[in-house]
């Protein structure tokens, strides 16, 4: 499957995409190692591997090239799809085994609601407070946008649980992603966003809060950012 993905590297969107993604020193992909490949192309190459077993699907998983990654995660999903519940149970095993190697915001968010947070959603979720708790960010962000499920669902709780786990993190894309969560929660249950704007609001981090509040109206936004600056 590798030399197939390899086929269509494009070395110059490589070179832009490595740049996007911070894989230079001291960023938070240091090292990865991009092909070029756009995300559609990424996701043809899944459904054409959708039969692949899971020994065949660990071999791009542990790749060095992002877009093995993003691939091998994405045939996960469509498996999961398609899979009957003993069968869920064996990638959603295989997914927290393996989660060294969702390694990046974008294959978190491309995989985690749709197997970690399916998965769950009929079940007990401590598996998520163990995650949060992870010193891996990507274990934390696997919590965090995991709960997108519930959230899909009118189930708020784990969101606002996990979301005041985490408003103490310190790295930028653990607090993008609460505020994504709560703004997707906003757009189910305003008044439930509300209330925990009211609660939290002063101790969010900025970009968190930033990310929340974007539908609400102006004024409304210009209230909660006032309520932050007098605490900075």
């Amino acid at each position: 499957m590798i030399n197939e993905i390899r086929k269509l590297t494009d070395s110059k969107r490589a070179r832009f995409v490595a740049r996007f993604f911070k894989t230079g020193r001291g960023g938070y992909a240091k090292n990865d190692k991009f092909l070029g490949l756009t995300v559609p192309q990424c996701r043809t190459l899944a459904k054409k591997f959708i039969s692949a077993d899971l020994k065949s699907v660990q071999k791009l998983l542990v790749s060095k090239y992002h877009e093995a990654r993003l691939i091998a995660l994405l045939v996960l999903t469509y498996q999961f799809e398609k899979a009957d519940e003993r069968e869920r149970k064996r990638i959603f095993d295989f997914y927290l085994a393996n989660t060294k190697w969702v390694n990046n915001w974008d294959l978190v968010d491309a995989s985690a609601y749709k197997i970690v947070g399916t998965y769950l959603f009929d079940k007990p979720r401590s598996v998520l407070y163990k995650l949060v708790k992870s010193n891996n960010i990507w274990e934390r962000r696997i919590a965090m946008v995991s709960t997108y499920q519930f959230i899909r669902h009118n189930q708020f709780a784990d969101t606002l649980k996990i979301s005041e786990i985490l408003l103490t993190d310190k790295h930028d894309l653990i607090h993008k992603a609460v505020g994504w969560m709560l703004r997707e929660t906003g757009k189910r249950s305003e008044k439930t966003l509300v209330k925990f704007l009211n609660k939290n609001a002063a101790r969010m981090p900025r970009t968190t809060l930033r990310y929340s509040i974007e539908r609400f109206p102006e004024k409304q936004r210009l209230s909660y950012l006032h309520i932050k600056n007098l605490t900075t």
